[in-house]
């Protein structure tokens, strides 16, 4: 298949790495700043997430968690696998994960964000958690060993790369045949403007990187993988006046998606 243009030519990468890293990391710090998408306990339940598995993870990565939907049911993930979460900030879905593949099974959490990978591994140290571990590292480039997974995950986190095409073949390198990725993010019904696209700040709410639906259905399948299923996430809603224009104009929403490695 022809590779798809992702990244917009002028965008200053560098400057949305600093952004992006600077946004997470108060998010890491400060959770209940103010930020333009909503965080914690109250958000986790509504998008779908159990109360019973909140429960039994550590609160303080519920306090950091800015995901934005649900996709433990498409994941349907089991005893014993391995897991790799691509920014796995301060941990949530790593103890999610954690929590459905049991001591028998290994999760990873991938993140570059010093603050959220401290508060994560503090929290994991506390919590006794022997299967799971964080690693510095890009979600373009894990370093992590090829066919070595079962299960990718990530939680409105590929928005945020300008290399989407480089984490959709890291995540076809890093599964099994017939493992799995399963995720939610952020996609468009219509093509953002330029200057969306090029306004770091912008990616860095979860915005300007954010790709028409059909395009990013189209990346996955040209990294190798067959997309299975696309839901949209009505419970999620951005909560700044910015966010919500461009969601009114552009069509700027949530879905999870399953694809599977054949």
């Amino acid at each position: 298949m022809t590779a798809i243009a992702l990244t917009p030519k002028r965008l200053d990468v560098a400057a949305l790495e600093q952004k992006v890293k600077s946004m997470y990391r108060d998010v890491a710090l400060d959770p209940h700043g103010e930020f333009h998408f909503e965080m914690g306990h109250a958000l986790a339940e509504r998008l779908g997430y159990a109360v019973a598995d909140l429960d039994a993870i550590p609160a303080q990565a519920i306090d950091s968690f800015a995901g934005v939907g649900y996709y433990f049911d498409l994941a349907a993930l089991r005893p014993g696998e391995t897991v790799v979460d691509l920014g796995s900030g301060s941990g949530m879905d790593v103890f999610v994960a954690a929590l459905k593949v049991g001591a028998s099974g290994r999760v990873i959490g991938i993140d570059m964000t010093d603050e959220q990978l401290a508060k994560a591994e503090r929290l994991r140290s506390a919590a006794g958690l022997a299967h799971v571990e964080f690693r510095k590292g890009y979600i373009e480039l894990t370093g992590l060993a090829g066919a070595s997974c079962d299960a990718v995950i990530s939680n409105g986190v590929v928005n945020l790369s300008p290399d989407k095409q480089a984490v959709f073949r890291e995540a076809a390198r890093l599964l099994k045949r017939g493992g799995r990725l399963a995720l939610s993010d952020i996609v468009t019904e219509s093509q953002l403007p330029e200057g969306i696209t090029c306004n770091a700040t912008l990616w860095a709410a979860c915005i300007g990187g954010a790709m028409q639906v059909g395009d990013y259905v189209a990346a996955i399948e040209s990294a190798g993988l067959r997309v299975r299923t696309v839901r949209d996430n009505p419970a999620y809603q951005f909560v700044s006046d910015n966010a919500q224009g461009a969601t009114r104009k552009y069509g700027v929403k949530s879905v999870s998606l399953l694809a599977v490695k054949e």
